[in-house]
């Protein structure tokens, strides 16, 4: 059942689904490498939990909670 990047917490990884917005934060994100199909993990938080650190095809990226609400995963089992 997907649900929200948000929701990982720190070394889960995900497959991304889908990205559950339009227009230019959709176009954003994909300019990001946050397509469907991509592997991600969470690799740190601020501690506000404010931005989140995602590890996703050899790089570092942090995103805004905002952001990471609109983007739909399903996590991975045996993450670790």
């Amino acid at each position: 059942m997907p649900e929200s990047l948000r929701r990982l917490n720190i070394n889960e990884k995900a497959k991304i689904t889908s990205i559950a917005a339009g227009g230019e934060i959709s176009r954003r994100l994909r300019d990001m490498g946050l397509t469907p199909g991509t592997i991600v993990q969470v690799v740190g938080r601020a501690p506000l939990k404010d931005p989140v650190a995602l590890k996703l095809r050899d790089f570092i990226l942090t995103l805004r909670n905002n952001e990471a609400d609109v983007i739909m995963i399903e996590k991975m089992e045996n993450a670790s």
